[in-house]
């Protein structure tokens, strides 16, 4: 089997990885994140993801290299990262009552082929009325700047849903493995 590599120093999509219980490495890959002029929001993580693959592929032959982002959007906004306590309290009473789409992008390259497999996952969570003293407890509970949308699915941050839709829960936490484990399947590594 070739070697697994997560292009990504994420500690959410490792932990994801690691329920899959295959051996991987992790790489971060240093690639321009910026959104291009004019780009769609699902236009920018097919890319983004693929991009972050083929930036370790050089220096990783003969590995299925796994890249993945995302991003929330809210109406036709695109949401990133907050990095800080007021942009996510922004993000969150904007989010209020409404739905965010997440949408994550996955490719797996064969680095020793040159094959890339590439998709875009979709996962909306419709958001319940929330009160600035609501996000506020929220945030600093839990402190969720590193995440797109300004929440952690896996916290306490569900405590903020109504609902969600979706079919692969693990998307909305940046790692769509249902996918994954489809795109493996076509590389001739089975998980069972």
């Amino acid at each position: 089997m070739p070697t697994l590599l997560l292009a990504s120093s994420s500690p959410y999509r490792r932990e994801l990885l690691n329920r899959l219980r295959l051996p991987f490495e992790c790489a971060s890959p240093d690639i321009d994140e910026s959104r291009l002029p004019g780009e769609t929001a699902q236009a920018l993580v097919s890319r983004l993801a693929r991009q972050k693959a083929e930036a370790l592929a050089g220096t990783h032959g003969a590995h299925l290299i796994i890249g993945s982002d995302q991003v929330a959007v809210l109406g036709d906004q695109v949401l990133g990262k907050p990095h800080c306590f007021e942009k996510a309290r922004e993000q969150l009473l904007a989010a209020s009552g409404r739905s965010v789409s997440f949408l994550t992008g996955l490719a797996l390259l064969n680095s020793a082929s040159g094959r890339c497999q590439v998709d875009v996952v979709a996962f909306t969570v419709h958001m319940r009325r929330l009160s600035q003293a609501q996000v506020e407890h929220y945030l600093h509970a839990e402190q969720p700047y590193d995440c797109a949308g300004s929440f952690k699915a896996e916290g306490l941050g569900v405590s903020l849903f109504q609902r969600t839709e979706g079919v692969d829960a693990t998307s909305l936490v940046g790692l769509p493995l249902i996918r994954l484990v489809d795109m493996l399947l076509a590389e001739g590594v089975a998980v069972l």
